[in-house]
């Protein structure tokens, strides 16, 4: 009988769809654990396909070639280690989100998820059938089990487990970032070692796909010599890495061999760490190289310009001014300060000749009316058209530059500063961005790809946020001040509270109730928008759904 098992961990990045791209992602990390003389290699939830793969993962033919992969994935992979890894399974008519263990050139046996998330952004329940309880696998003559993801945060599949026999408990996942989530899936997991008196090691998946972050971070337990769990192992978040960790059997039964811990960033950085990667991951999986945005002056897109940078180097970003007679020569100082201090090319293309001939085109039928709003959309939608058409002609990503403020409340003009293709702070309430870029000005890291230095230039951190669509514009003319609206906000739609709630906490009726119907009115614009990083757990469309026509509102 063995007493010691060593078992290398995969937290690694697929890329949903490339099938032979994360089988040689396997491959790799399987040569690796059988040099390192591991038992077992371990891979994520569904990590043949990608996660999360939405309806992709209903077509049959999709879902064929997922399970031949895995099976010449066991064929290839013969002489040496097992592997757990996650992948569709099919049967019966059936579909299942599984965990295959494959050893000897077989499918040795094949885990399937039971508890399956539909809250948030998961909706697994019109994807899957869920699994029955079932108990662990051995390998070399430890018993193995191993909830999958979901399974690990109810104590219903690791009670049956533990059991049934199980020795330790392995948890593969595809958990999704989301601020201190860390501390969230800790508390879980250290919930079922006490329950179950088992070591647990929990293997996350890394990198972003589509909207969502996968910040691996993954980490091991062992049951507490006075209950509780103790942490004896800690991988870094967002970081592929392929690590072997020991088992061994003691007089208590197996424990983890103590591992590396790796530091744990506080969540401002751990915030724009999700919002680089989930850009250069956007990028890299649909085959962008450069990007391309309106750089105004204000502190929006300087931020996106600044983590675009450090994305993908300041050699890729392309910065554009878009300048009109109501444009500060302030504006145009700092956004040329700030491309300066990022390295990244700045353009200028004045809009006021196209405007000018827009007005004139449309004189005949506006005849009779006096400026509004419609004149300041036609200057932000003709930037709009200027932008696009250098995305198209160089092949270069746009990306939009509104803050979460902005898009609860619609403080943005559909088809003009909306346009674009990936929205870096879609995510990102705008008293958070004044701190980020505070954050970022006195921070640098081995990840980000732009200078150390102060790449913000404090004025535009400091001075009033501006539309400059007509002269002296301010935000404060048409919205509360940020402190107050992001409060607001924040009842809203992280919390759920009602109009009489933030009352109560001292915001005048008048203005609560104008948010409230500056929220419900601009569902349309956010349906349409581009997609960008969930960072929070209120991500707008993948957490928050709302119908696009809705005439309830609440009272106060």
């Amino acid at each position: 009988m063995t007493d010691r098992f060593r078992i290398t961990l995969g937290q690694l990045n697929p890329t949903v769809g490339d099938l032979p791209g994360n089988a040689a992602k396997a491959r790799d990390a399987w040569a690796q654990a059988r040099a390192a003389g591991a038992q077992l290699l371990a891979l994520p939830e569904m990590f043949i396909t990608g996660y999360q793969t939405q309806d992709l993962v209903l077509k049959p033919g999709f879902t064929r070639d997922a399970m031949a992969a895995i099976e010449g994935l066991a064929r290839d992979c013969a002489d040496g280690p097992a592997i757990g890894i996650g992948g569709p399974f099919a049967e019966g008519g059936k579909l299942y989100n599984a965990w295959w263990v494959l050893q000897g050139g077989k499918v040795l046996t094949r885990v399937l998820k039971h508890e399956l998330p539909h809250k948030q952004l998961f909706d697994e329940w019109r994807l899957f059938n869920p699994g029955p309880l079932a108990g662990p696998f051995s390998l070399e003559g430890l018993r193995i089990g191993s909830p999958i993801c979901e399974d690990a945060w109810w104590p219903d599949v690791a009670e049956t487990l533990a059991e049934s026999g199980a020795e330790i408990l392995l948890v593969p996942n595809g958990s999704p970032y989301h601020r201190n989530k860390l501390d969230l899936r800790m508390g879980h997991m250290v919930a079922r070692v006490v329950e179950t008196g088992l070591p647990l090691i929990y293997l996350n998946a890394v990198g972003g796909q589509d909207d969502q972050l996968y910040d691996g971070a993954s980490f091991a337990l062992n049951p507490g010599a006075d209950g509780g769990a103790d942490k004896v192992m800690q991988m870094a978040p967002f970081d592929q890495a392929v690590l072997h960790l020991d088992l061994e059997r003691t007089a208590q039964g197996w424990r983890v061999v103590p591992g590396p811990m790796e530091h744990q960033p506080d969540e401002w950085e751990q915030d724009y760490r999700a919002m680089t990667e989930g850009l250069r991951d956007y990028m890299r999986k649909s085959g962008f190289r450069k990007v391309v945005l309106g750089l105004s002056g204000g502190i929006d897109s300087a931020l996106v310009a600044t983590i675009a940078s450090d994305a993908v180097g300041p050699e890729n970003v392309r910065c554009v001014m878009l300048p009109s007679e109501y444009t500060s020569q302030t504006s145009l100082d700092d956004a040329a300060d700030c491309a300066s201090r990022l390295g990244t090319r700045l353009d200028t293309v004045r809009i006021d000749g196209a405007r000018d001939a827009v007005g004139a085109a449309l004189a005949p039928l506006l005849a009779g009316t006096s400026p509004d709003i419609t004149e300041e959309n036609i200057q932000s939608r003709l930037r709009g058209v200027m932008l696009m058409a250098l995305s198209n002609k160089f092949g270069e990503l746009l990306l939009t530059t509104g803050n979460k403020s902005e898009v609860a409340v619609g403080y943005a003009t559909i088809y003009g500063d909306m346009a674009g293709g990936y929205n870096p702070i879609k995510d990102l309430y705008k008293t958070r961005v004044f701190r980020t870029c505070r954050w970022r000005n006195e921070n640098h890291r081995p990840w980000m790809l732009g200078p150390a230095a102060e790449v913000i230039p404090p004025r535009i951190i400091e001075k009033p946020p501006s539309a400059e669509l007509r002269p002296d514009q301010k935000d404060e003319d048409s919205l509360p001040p940020y402190e107050v609206l992001d409060a607001i906000l924040e009842g809203l739609v992280e919390k759920d509270l009602a109009l009489r709630d933030l009352v109560e906490q001292g915001f005048e009726p008048e203005t609560v109730k104008r948010v409230e119907t500056l929220l419900y009115g601009s569902e349309w614009k956010r349906y349409q928008a581009a997609p960008g990083p969930r960072i929070s757990t209120k991500a707008f469309w993948l957490d928050r759904r709302y119908p696009l026509v809705n005439r309830w509102r609440d009272r106060i």
